[in-house]
């Protein structure tokens, strides 16, 4: 593959990536919160938001998975269509995982700056 080439993947898959996730958010997100499904999902399950979502990226994991293995032991080549729409979701999954946790992170940091500042009153 040239760098042409591999070029033009990646400016498809950006494209792609900045376009389903912004359909699905009005499937699937709150007004307020983008990873509502995996906010309630975690509710159902007793979990975390981060395992849930893990948990339903795992499917599309698996897909992939068995893409290369399909692959590997019997040489049969997925149809552009089906890479598209299995290494599309992993990646969209990876990328509100990323969220998830960069939430938890920004969270973190503001419940940790409260807590000195109220430490600091009680002194």
């Amino acid at each position: 593959m040239t760098n042409e080439e591999f070029e033009k993947v990646l400016k498809n898959r950006l494209e792609k990536i900045k376009q389903v996730l912004g359909s699905k958010a009005k499937e699937y997100a709150s007004k307020n919160n983008r990873l509502h499904n995996f906010d309630v999902a975690a509710s159902f399950m007793d979990e975390t938001r981060e395992k849930a979502l893990f948990g339903m990226a795992t499917k599309h994991i698996v897909s992939v998975r068995d893409i290369v293995l399909n692959y590997e032991r019997n040489g049969i080549l997925p149809t552009e269509e089906l890479l598209d729409e299995k290494i599309g979701d992993t990646i969209n999954y990876m990328i509100l995982l990323e969220a998830c946790f960069l939430k938890g992170i920004k969270n973190n940091k503001e419940d940790k700056k409260k807590w000195e500042e109220k430490r600091k009153k009680l002194k």
